[in-house]
């Protein structure tokens, strides 16, 4: 079963870069729903964390070169996501999975939230400016590397 259910009208912000990211998260975070292998939890956990890193740097960065009025406040919210998403990285990697189940389990919720509130007001400012989006391929490629579906026991 899938933790996020993806919903266009939710998770697309019309910001392909954007766009891509969140799609990535959103494949990630449903292998974690779906695998009961520890092992594959923990590397697939490291995954979550270094996507979640580059998926803020990027929005980080659109959101500094583009003037975005929201920044600090989107940046405190990355920052706290980061901080306990790394805190409960420590745990998992120790063989405390229940703690990274928890967590994952809770993610949904605050991504529709952060997708429609946050991130959709970038998007918005973005389009509304015609910011020109010049990031290269990060987003595509941390989709191209992420892993293949982990399988149950």
């Amino acid at each position: 079963m899938a933790l996020i259910e993806w919903d266009e009208g939710k998770h697309l912000v019309g910001v392909e870069e954007m766009d891509h990211i969140h799609q990535g998260f959103t494949l990630i975070v449903n292998r974690l729903g779906e695998t009961l292998d520890p092992s594959i939890f923990k590397s697939l956990f490291i995954q979550l964390l270094e996507h979640t890193q580059e998926h803020f740097s990027t929005e980080e960065k659109l959101m500094e070169e583009s003037g975005f009025h929201g920044c600090e406040e989107h940046r405190h919210e990355h920052a706290r996501v980061l901080k306990q998403m790394s805190y409960i990285n420590e745990k998992v990697q120790t063989g405390k999975i229940a703690f990274g189940r928890a967590f994952v389990e809770d993610l949904p919720r605050w991504f529709d939230v952060h997708a429609v509130m946050m991130d959709n007001a970038l998007a918005t400012y973005l389009k509304e400016t015609g910011f020109e989006i010049a990031l290269g391929d990060t987003a595509t490629d941390i989709i191209a590397d992420s892993p293949p579906a982990p399988t149950a026991l």
